[in-house]
C-alpha cells in the first residue's frame, strides 16, 4: 500500500512539472493574474513559485497603486506555501524575498524593522544562493538589499549588517552569468545613478535598450530604463 502511494505521489509531481512550463508561459506573455491563479490551481512547489512571480510582477507593472500591496502579500504567501511543499527549492526563497522586499517599501523602513523584515529577506536570499549558487536574480536582489539599507544611513547599515561593498561585485557577477537580462542593467544602472556614477549609469541603460525584448516583464523594463535614462540627460 505505502508503495503505491509513493508512485501516485512521484506521478503527481510528473504531472505538475509538465504543467509548470503553461504557468510560465503566461508570466512571460504578461497574463500575471491568469498565472497566479494558475500557479496556485496546480499547487506544485514550481506551480507556487510561479503564482508568487506572476503576483508580483501583476504588482510591479500593472496593478493601481492601492492594490499593490495587497497583490505583493499575495506573492509572499504563495511562495511561502512552495518553500512549505519543498524546502530544498530556491525558486521559492527568492520569490519571498522580492514580495517581502517589495511589501517593505510600503511599509517604510520603521514598520519593517519592527516586523524583522530585513533579515528575512537576506536569509531568503542566502538561502537561495546556498540551495543554487548561480542564481543571478538573487545575486541581484542580495545587492539591493545592501545597497538600500546602506542608503538610509550608517545606523540602519550597521544594525542589520549592509555593506556596500558588496554592491558591485554582486551585479557584476549577476551580468556574467545572464549577459542579456535586461533588469539587471537596470538595477544596477539605479545603483550608479545614485552613486553619482551618471556616465556608467547610461551606458547600462543604453545596453539594457539594446538588448531583446524577449518577454512582457522585458518591455516594461525597458520603458523604465528609458524613463531612467531621459532623467540623465
Amino acid at each position: 500500500m505505502r508503495r503505491w502511494i509513493t508512485v501516485l505521489a512521484a506521478m503527481v509531481w510528473v504531472a505538475g512539472l509538465a504543467q509548470a512550463p503553461q504557468v510560465a508561459a503566461l508570466v512571460d506573455a504578461g497574463r500575471f493574474q491568469e498565472a497566479y491563479e494558475a500557479g496556485l490551481k496546480l499547487g506544485t512547489p514550481e506551480g507556487l513559485a510561479l503564482g508568487a512571480k506572476g503576483a508580483s510582477f501583476y504588482a510591479m507593472y500593472q496593478a493601481k497603486p492601492e492594490e499593490k500591496r495587497a497583490w505583493f502579500e499575495r506573492a509572499e504567501k504563495a511562495a511561502s506555501q512552495a518553500i512549505a511543499k519543498a524546502p530544498d527549492y530556491p525558486e521559492g526563497y527568492f520569490e519571498r524575498a522580492r514580495a517581502l522586499g517589495r511589501l517593505s517599501q510600503f511599509k517604510g523602513i520603521l514598520e519593517a524593522l519592527a516586523e524583522g523584515l530585513a533579515p528575512k529577506i537576506k536569509g531568503d536570499l542566502e538561502k537561495t544562493l546556498k540551495l543554487k549558487p548561480d542564481h543571478a536574480g538573487a545575486m541581484v536582489a542580495l545587492a539591493l538589499w545592501h545597497f538600500e539599507l546602506v542608503q538610509k544611513g550608517w545606523l540602519v547599515a550597521a544594525t542589520q549588517g549592509a555593506d556596500a561593498s558588496r554592491v558591485e561585485p554582486l551585479m557584476k557577477k549577476a551580468m556574467e552569468l545572464e549577459p542579456e537580462v535586461i533588469i539587471h542593467r537596470v538595477e544596477y544602472a539605479k545603483v550608479l545613478a545614485a552613486w553619482n556614477k551618471k556616465e556608467e549609469a547610461r551606458k547600462q541603460l543604453e545596453t539594457a535598450l539594446a538588448l531583446p525584448a524577449r518577454t512582457a516583464a522585458d518591455r516594461y523594463d525597458q520603458e523604465r530604463a528609458r524613463q531612467e535614462l531621459a532623467k540623465l540627460k
